[in-house]
């Protein structure tokens, strides 16, 4: 891994968290993903399943843990079941897990090769009676591919049809989307890398530059910094395109005079940031979008203030939209009988702010959270409002990552990359 050695005090507090919700007489089993296929002998980059991860810290495929705080046995409490390494692994494919490193890496004592996991299980299977399974149920989730967890789980409950089955998803939801300070350090590390890919890139844009040299900026940066490189899909879109809110092809040339909406954001450690600036190409924003970025950028400040411990996410958006109707009456972009006119269920600020403004964040860039209960202090969210114009040629997004606190404003963790409108030009001409 390119990342630095995580303390592994968080992946055993991690595990205690997890233990403490679970049923007497169970265990809870969690798999790794699988590496996958592209065609012929080629495959996607390996990503660990986050929530295999967040409890162990293992970031390798073909790994298996095992969580069973009542079993008789002590050894049986924590098992990790890994790919058994050997000298012609470590010649072809790169040194693997030995049990050794693996109890460094999670504290986990009790370390099998997988081929002992039939045999095992046998045994604890015996002295359980609920076994929690790991589905996805993410509000966003939308997957079509049939995972290593999944073809486990249907194993597992056709090996063992007499057990109860409970969801381990609800607990991660809620253990998830509420950081540790270690996370916290990871996540600013994620996003002071992010920083540096952003000041590099208001060096480098000028008129004539493509999308794609963009990317290629901000890639490098994040490789040299000890990042895999991007948490999600980048975003580099210039002129209209910003009006696609999902645009990815990055395969346009960037025009003086027009804009370009950036969304992106290093990962670290397998943690994400995720960051929207908005620059002029030419190095300076006309008075016209200077005034629609100042509008956007006041609603997001205003916007940040609002998440602190108690909130409830479906009525910061209420309240969100309000301060948006408020910044589209003065921009002349809506009218008063605009709102006054407007469905209760689309609203007449929604013909230029579509999207929400908040998600969590942390191991997923969509992070887990239960989005109908109290946010919470340790809580990580985006704001991102934005203004999208197409009749004008241009979109603004702005996008800061926030720590709630359990008093006062949330902390930033990207305080300091450039947002106002006069600095963003100050440096692109400096």
């Amino acid at each position: 891994m390119k990342y630095d050695l995580i303390n592994r005090e968080l992946f055993i507090k991690n595990r205690k968290n997890f233990a403490a919700q679970m049923k007497p007489s169970s265990l809870a089993i969690f798999n790794s993903n699988d590496i996958y296929p592209v065609s012929a002998d080629s495959t996607l980059p390996f990503e660990q399943h986050r929530d295999i991860f967040f409890l162990s810290g293992v970031d390798q495929e073909e790994s298996i843990l095992v969580i069973f705080p009542d079993a008789p046995h002590d050894k049986h409490k924590e098992m990790l079941f890994l790919k058994e390494t050997n000298e012609h692994i470590a010649v072809w494919e790169g040194e693997k897990l030995t049990k050794e490193k693996a109890f460094e890496t999670s504290g986990v004592k009790t370390v099998y090769w997988l081929q002992d996991l039939e045999k095992v299980l046998f045994e604890i299977m015996t002295q359980c009676d609920t076994v929690y399974i790991n589905t996805n149920e993410h509000y966003r989730a939308n997957v079509e591919t049939e995972t290593r967890e999944d073809r486990f789980t249907k194993w597992l409950k056709e090996k063992y049809p007499a057990h109860s089955v409970a969801k381990s998803n609800p607990i991660l939801q809620r253990l998830r989307s509420v950081k540790d300070q270690i996370e916290l350090d990871l996540i600013q590390k994620a996003c002071d890398i992010t920083e540096k890919g952003f000041r590099r890139i208001l060096g480098f844009v000028q008129p004539g530059v493509w999308e794609y040299n963009i990317e290629a900026e901000f890639m490098h940066e994040f490789l040299n910094n000890r990042s895999k490189g991007f948490a999600y899909t980048p975003i580099v879109a210039s002129g209209n395109n910003a009006n696609v809110l999902h645009y990815i092809e990055n395969n346009q040339q960037c025009k003086a005079g027009d804009l370009i909406l950036l969304d992106v954001g290093a990962e670290y450690a397998n943690y994400s940031s995720d960051m929207s600036r908005t620059i002029p190409v030419s190095g300076k924003f006309t008075d016209r979008q200077k005034a629609v970025y100042n509008a956007v950028n006041r609603v997001k400040n205003e916007a940040t203030k609002m998440l602190v411990p108690g909130t409830i996410w479906a009525d910061y958006h209420v309240e969100v939209g309000k301060l948006m109707t408020s910044e589209l009456l003065g921009l002349g972009l809506i009218d008063k009988a605009d709102v006054q006119n407007e469905n209760p269920d689309w609203p007449a600020y929604k013909k230029y702010f579509m999207h929400g403004t908040s998600h969590h964040m942390g191991l997923d860039t969509h992070d887990y959270g239960i989005l109908t209960e109290p946010m919470q202090a340790s809580m990580v969210f985006t704001v991102e409002p934005g203004i999208y114009i197409p009749d004008e040629g241009f979109g603004i997004r702005l996008e800061d990552d926030v720590v709630i606190q359990e008093k006062g404003d949330p902390f930033n963790l990207m305080r300091n990359i450039p947002i106002e409108a006069d600095e963003i030009e100050d440096l692109m001409n400096s």
